[in-house]
């Protein structure tokens, strides 16, 4: 590749006619691997905008994406990460609602929800980030990213159960995505605790569809048929790392199931840590082994919370006690 310039530990090796047969086809891999790269990293970037102007989205419908997005985007550029994504969502969410109800003429009512509630709603977030909440907030994610980089013991356990019961317990909701998004907003590939981090939700993550699929094999009769079909897909949406693959089970049965993908979103999580395992992929699953480490660590980890939840809602749906059909009385018979 005449005119290119790679950068190898430090040294830098120009890729132009001089140096083609050196490089060969170490050079094509490591070209591949920096556009993978590359488009992975562009990709990752969009999360904390996207979680913002969801987040709006979901208080304040259509007219809320744009100063929700518009925060969020602010939140990355500022150094507020996945806390100012929080703030800046759930602060364009209710203004964008408040000013759906203001009174305007007939004939400004039309451009209302397309053109000036995003402006000036994208217009009011840029301010309050800039003027106001920008600093605070980025102090804020700095001191939590510090806290966790020295974290050690039982807190690290402690961190990786909550991290797994949030990944759990809306099955890729917004509390779900929460901790996706801390824990992709913070990866670091030269900082342990949050590449600990990363494979702790992502392992949690993993754990719903991987026993509901389970639960649907070995005690098929608590579960219809369209539940057990179900279930067959849900091998494939948990070993990607899919969490929404439980949700039609969750959708049927929340007070049992839900509790039941907790538990074992806690165990994944703490084993996790407590293994030392980390991950350099922020999503993939089982499909990214090679960039996790140690993979027997992860591999026990969402094993050990696959059985625990597994075996919780089995017991959970065994312990149901459908209600008998009511008789009516027979009819009394008068004696002739």
């Amino acid at each position: 590749l005449p005119g290119q310039v790679w950068y190898l530990d430090g040294e830098i090796v120009s890729a132009g006619t001089a140096g083609a047969e050196m490089l060969t086809h170490a050079g094509l891999r490591l070209y591949i691997g920096a556009v993978l790269f590359a488009i992975g990293q562009a990709a990752m970037g969009f999360m904390i905008a996207v979680l913002s102007g969801y987040i709006a989205y979901g208080l304040a419908d259509r007219p809320g994406i744009a100063p929700g997005f518009v925060g969020g985007a602010l939140s990355a550029t500022l150094g507020a990460g996945f806390i100012g994504a929080l703030v800046t969502g759930i602060l364009a969410g209710y203004l964008v609602r408040w000013m759906t109800t203001w009174k305007t003429p007939r004939w400004l009512s039309g451009l209302m929800p397309v053109v000036l509630i995003p402006l000036l709603g994208s217009l009011a977030i840029g301010l309050l980030m800039f003027l106001l909440l920008g600093r605070p907030l980025a102090s804020l994610t700095s001191a939590m990213e510090s806290w966790l980089g020295g974290m050690s013991g039982s807190s690290v356990i402690l961190l990786g159960i909550i991290l797994g019961l949030m990944m759990c317990f809306d099955l890729g909701g917004p509390v779900n995505k929460a901790a996706y998004t801390f824990a992709t907003a913070g990866l670091v590939a030269d900082n342990p605790a949050s590449l600990r981090i990363m494979a702790a939700v992502m392992a949690a993550g993993m754990v719903p569809p991987l026993a509901m699929g389970l639960a649907t094999v070995v005690r098929k009769r608590l579960f219809t048929e369209v539940e057990q079909e179900n279930g067959r897909a849900a091998f494939l949406l948990g070993a990607s790392f899919i969490t929404e693959g439980a949700i039609p089970f969750a959708a049927a049965d929340p007070v049992r199931v839900i509790p039941s993908m907790m538990a074992g979103g806690a165990v994944t999580g703490a084993l996790i840590m407590a293994f030392s395992v980390e991950s350099y992929a922020p999503h993939g699953g089982l499909f990214v082994v090679f960039a996790i480490n140690p993979v027997w660590g992860y591999l026990v980890a969402i094993l050990a919370g696959m059985l625990v939840s597994t075996t919780a809602v089995v017991l959970a749906k065994s312990a149901r006690r459908d209600p008998a059909p009511v008789t009516a009385p027979a009819p009394a018979t008068v004696a002739a």
